[in-house]
């Protein structure tokens, strides 16, 4: 690792302000955003239909549609999937309430007597009903608060309350804004998400309980130091672990994120925002909330007194 990062001195505690501001910022933003457009459920959990189609030769979203126009599919989206090495997929997503038995074979028959002369094969078909959706829906919304709930009692048991609040703000953090860039890019929210919004959750309070246990370990043997100090210098002992950590995450996830299919896109996308925002969580959020808890409870102490 190289040298600068052996022994660093970074004030990372006075520029806790500046970094809340950007990130409070980046999550109003990502709110607003998805308040807008709405969150883009995949077919997991809104319902539906989806045909992964791949051609043999080259076709526009145009006329796949234009082949699918007989059908009367309602509110049907046709979209090209982007993949290296397979241009020519299309994605055919029908967003009913219910959809027939016989639709597939429908739809092949049609694109077969429309496009004759551009073969293509069936990659892909996945089928969920309505209520199915909604349960898995709110299962996942239901894993991720269990998920919390007991990281901020394992917290509070390991350390103390005020570094369970720490924990648990830069969890939010997190969550909220690699949410944000879904709802930026306009990526859809799928159980594949799910699944990395809780790796996530698990990657980031991990390495924060590294940083709170440098912090008990120094708060023993540096008595004379301020928490701030103390804060600062755990911190930036910590951090060469911090940065190969997420840099090795960081590089799986991008060649997942370039190299693999449209399936798994999601989750990688989840996972490159999120070790981003979990590291920077980790440095400039966990730690000063916990001082800003720990100061406005020593001055409400006084008060009292």
């Amino acid at each position: 690792m190289p040298q600068f990062l052996q022994k660093t001195n970074i004030n990372f505690i006075q520029a806790r302000w500046t970094a809340i501001t950007l990130s409070s910022l980046i999550i109003v933003a990502g709110l607003v955003t998805l308040i807008i457009r709405g969150p883009n459920y995949s077919i997991d959990f809104r319902g539906g239909l989806d045909v992964h189609l791949r051609f043999e030769k080259p076709v526009t979203e145009g006329e796949v549609r234009g082949a699918l126009s007989a059908l009367d599919l309602g509110v049907a989206e046709v979209k090209r999937v982007r993949t290296l090495g397979d241009p020519d997929e299309i994605l055919i997503r029908v967003k009913q309430s219910e959809v027939a038995g016989d639709l597939v074979p429908r739809m092949e028959t049609v694109l077969h007597e429309t496009i004759p002369d551009n073969p293509f094969e069936v990659r892909h078909v996945e089928a969920v009903g309505p209520k199915i959706g909604h349960e898995l829906r709110n299962q996942a919304i239901l894993s991720a608060v269990i998920a919390i709930i007991l990281i901020l009692i394992y917290i509070s048991w390991r350390f103390e309350f005020k570094f369970a609040i720490g924990g648990i703000a830069a969890i939010f953090h997190d969550v909220l804004i690699t949410l944000g860039f879904f709802a930026f890019f306009n990526y859809e929210i799928s159980l594949q998400v799910v699944a990395a919004f809780l790796t996530l959750i698990g990657f980031s309070i991990n390495d924060t309980i590294v940083v709170f246990d440098r912090i008990r370990e120094n708060l023993k043997k540096l008595r004379t130091m301020s928490l701030a100090e103390i804060m600062n210098l755990s911190i930036n002992e910590t951090l060469s672990r911090t940065v190969i950590t997420s840099v090795t995450v960081f590089l799986v996830v991008l060649v997942l994120f370039v190299f693999a299919g449209p399936v798994v896109r999601g989750f990688a996308f989840a996972m490159l925002v999120g070790v981003v925002t979990g590291t920077y969580s980790t440095v400039f959020i966990a730690s000063p909330v916990v001082l800003e808890w720990a100061q406005r409870t020593a001055i409400k102490g006084k008060k009292r007194r």
